[in-house]
């Protein structure tokens, strides 16, 4: 089977190239036209030797996922199914704005840690993605959006994406190895050159990985919270049982030393009458006291048979005052995408689950 060229970063691809014969500037030079040009073709690579052009003709491709539904919110939002393989669909999102284009990436094909309140994690689990289904995500994004005006100013722009967030499908430091080589494609100046400042890797903590994060490629951290004690977040989140707050906030302590912001962003979605009460605020102002941070508070986007409610406007408004007051930014961010289920916990994709947490938890539910 050929070898996919997506699932290398430019160290991985020199290191094949000098297996070939070839010097590293080769692969520096087909690097550059598969990412900054978007070219998968060969033959048009017109600075590539044609006795290395025929070289690689039959040994090697550049194969992103197959996009198998497209679809384009009333808000400028982009959604794309891309399928990977036996009843298998990840889902990817692009978001548009006046001042950064934001994608969204997935990592893993559903997710193994059981958040209560996302649709990813209620399809079970099948597989991590590899570097070149991860990568091929802002492939494809990248050099199709470039393509289309912006809607704002009506001319081509020809990086679109300007930030990633792993906050797709999945949790991205399940899947450390494929993430980290795929974020350093990200961040190569001679692919997409972006900054470790504008990509963001979410977390719902787990602590020993993000602490090979902080050494191995310190980009942003989120983390996803959700609630300000032990024993709400056990129900919410339940990787909290094996990595409870206090082990969590010192983790983020850690990582900041490296980080290339001086906050880590704490994550909350807020769940009507669970964890968004005026009490609950004061103790999250407790819980993150010694951590430099800031707050996204995400209102709880509904999907079927979740079992929660969106929070009232007020209670919202309450909560983030409460925050404030207390000296932290906030944002509460914008549903977006909402009308083609592109909102924050509502990606869903495909999942053939193998790991049976989908058939416990409906017998636990019908118990």
């Amino acid at each position: 089977m050929p070898q996919n060229l997506l699932d290398f970063d430019l160290q991985g691809l020199t290191a094949w190239f000098a297996e070939l014969g070839e010097k590293p500037f080769r692969a520096k030079q087909v690097f550059r036209w598969i990412h900054q040009s978007g070219v998968a073709d060969f033959g048009q690579m017109t600075d590539i030797a044609k006795s290395l052009r025929e070289k690689l003709a039959g040994a090697v491709e550049t194969r992103a996922p197959a996009i198998k539904l497209a679809h384009a919110s009333i808000d400028g939002t982009r959604k794309w199914l891309f399928d990977v393989g036996v009843g298998n669909g990840i889902e990817t999102v692009f978001i548009p704005e006046d001042d950064r284009g934001t994608l969204c990436v997935s990592s893993q094909v559903g997710c193994a840690l059981e958040c209560t309140f996302c649709s990813t994690g209620r399809q079970g689990f099948n597989r991590n993605l590899s570097v070149a289904e991860i990568v091929g995500q802002l492939w494809v994004a990248q050099h199709s959006l470039r393509a289309a005006p912006n809607r704002t100013t009506g001319a081509v722009d020809p990086r679109p994406v300007s930030n990633v967030v792993m906050m797709g499908m999945g949790e991205p430091l399940a899947n450390f190895e494929n993430v980290v080589t795929a974020l350093d494609v990200m961040l190569d100046d001679h692919a997409y050159g972006l900054s470790r400042r504008r990509v963001t890797v979410s977390t719902s903590g787990i602590v020993p990985a993000m602490d090979r994060l902080a050494e191995r490629c310190p980009v942003a951290l989120a983390v996803s919270l959700h609630a300000p004690n032990d024993a709400l977040r056990d129900q919410i989140v339940p990787i909290n049982k094996k990595y409870p707050l206090a082990e969590l906030m010192a983790a983020c302590r850690r990582y900041l030393a490296h980080a290339p912001r001086d906050f880590i962003t704490f994550e909350y979605v807020l769940l009507a009458g669970v964890n968004d009460t005026p009490a609950l605020a004061r103790e999250l102002v407790e819980c993150v006291r010694d951590v430099p941070c800031k707050f996204n508070l995400i209102p709880f986007n509904p999907f079927p048979a979740s079992g929660y409610d969106k929070p009232r406007s007020d209670a919202q408004r309450a909560f983030r005052q409460i925050l404030q007051d207390a000296g932290f930014v906030v944002t509460t961010r914008k549903t977006r995408g909402d009308d083609i289920d592109a909102a924050c916990g509502q990606l869903a994709g495909r999942v053939a689950d193998k790991s049976g947490r989908v058939l416990k938890r409906i017998h636990k539910e019908a118990a």
